[in-house]
């Protein structure tokens, strides 16, 4: 099983943990640039993005995760850490790793007091439908070459998509009891991003 480390800055990271580790993934916080050595995929956790990203630099994560993920890291990025991996921000300069080829839009569905949750049909994880939590959840406005779309909200809007091994999220997984999204990352990260169709969920 992977060893998956989470970036642990700020935010919900002990939900992504303990996720993971119910599904049987040696998972563990990261702080700082030597534990990356450790990593065979990673969780950028949703909370403030621009505190995480703040707080990268300031323990010197910023450049050698960036080094990692044009290297072919598998990473997954929920909420906030979709707007970290993201390659255009409305409105703003890339995010600091600028990986996956999307462009989003921050705080878009408005305030805390305008977060909802929402049952999503993901193909990819069977049936039935994810139940997704959006708090101060950031849209996906454009989706570039090789991003595959995996989930939208009724009107359209696109919610989760992956680029081979990159995975994200505008909504924050870890705070459901479904694991079917870690599930298919740990899926993602095993065998070479070629998730697909051959992903098959331990629970119906």
């Amino acid at each position: 099983m992977k060893r998956v480390g989470v970036l642990a800055l700020q935010g919900a990271f002990i939900e992504h943990i303990d996720m993971l580790r119910r599904l049987g993934a040696e998972a563990f916080p990261v702080r700082l640039p030597q534990e990356l050595q450790r990593v065979d995929a990673l969780v950028i956790p949703g909370g403030e993005s621009t505190s995480i990203s703040r707080l990268m630099e300031i323990y010197g994560l910023t450049e050698p995760l960036k080094k990692l993920a044009e290297s072919g890291l598998p990473i997954f990025g929920t909420c906030a850490g979709l707007i970290i991996m993201a390659k255009q921000i409305e409105g703003q300069s890339p995010g600091p790793l600028a990986v996956i080829g999307v462009e989003v839009k921050r705080n878009a569905f408005g305030r805390q007091v305008d977060s909802f949750e929402a049952n999503l049909p993901v193909p990819v994880l069977g049936k039935p439908d994810f139940h997704a939590v959006f708090i101060r959840a950031p849209k996906i406005e454009r989706i570039g070459e090789g991003v595959e779309v995996l989930a939208r909200l009724d009107g359209g809007t696109v919610v989760a998509a992956r680029q081979e091994k990159l995975l994200v999220t505008t909504f924050h997984p870890e705070l459901t009891d479904d694991p079917r999204f870690h599930e298919y990352f740990l899926t993602l990260a095993s065998n070479g991003g070629h998730g697909g169709s051959s992903f098959r969920p331990r629970r119906s």
